[in-house]
């Protein structure tokens, strides 16, 4: 098992393979060793999200192996006792909820994060990931670090889940993106 970041500002998709190809080398992994692909799907950073689940797609469809998605969420609360609170930080001072039960997760959701829904935090949950020690200790719950840092988390659930069952990855929005289409038409071209 291998990770890598680079924190950049642009620039990602132009070099997503040069990583990808720099961790499987360092490794000695080849592609054609993949038996499938995991790939987060956010909720993050828009453009990010998009550029890995369209790398993803793409590389299981030309690899001919599966794609699995795994959400930020499922990535942080991977292996803690349920229930769990998972805190993904939505920048401007708001926050990505999501409540995950034993057997069900709820809808994830976006608040400001001085105003969570208490309701989330009913019967004492773990509480992991973007300012989770404070959640935790103003709406009751159990501070919890992640237990793998969230690519080895979306390795390990890829790897375990059913392939055959995954629907392919697609982007997690839980907000509507900050750039919008034009709201007028675009010209016509003539033939």
């Amino acid at each position: 098992m291998a990770q890598r970041v680079e924190t950049m500002v642009k620039g990602q998709a132009e070099r997503l393979f040069g990583v990808l190809d720099e961790l499987m080398s360092g490794v000695g992994v080849t592609w054609k060793d993949l038996g499938r692909i995991g790939v987060g799907v956010g909720p993050g950073n828009f453009t990010g999200i998009r550029i890995s689940v369209a790398a993803a797609r793409g590389l299981a469809l030309s690899l001919e192996v599966p794609a699995i998605g795994v959400s930020t969420f499922a990535a942080l609360a991977h292996e803690l006792p349920r229930p769990v609170v998972a805190c993904v930080d939505a920048r401007g001072g708001r926050m990505y909820v999501q409540h995950l039960g034993q057997t069900e997760a709820k809808k994830p959701l976006i608040a400001d994060a001085d105003v969570i829904p208490a309701h989330l935090f009913a019967k004492g949950p773990c509480v992991v990931g973007h300012h989770a020690r404070e959640l935790a200790a103003r709406h009751g719950g159990e501070f919890r670090a992640p237990k793998f840092p969230v690519a080895v988390a979306i390795a390990k659930i890829a790897a375990a889940s059913d392939a055959r069952q995954a629907p392919r990855p697609v982007p997690l929005y839980v907000r509507a993106p900050d750039a919008a289409p034009p709201r007028q038409r675009a010209p016509v071209i003539l033939p």
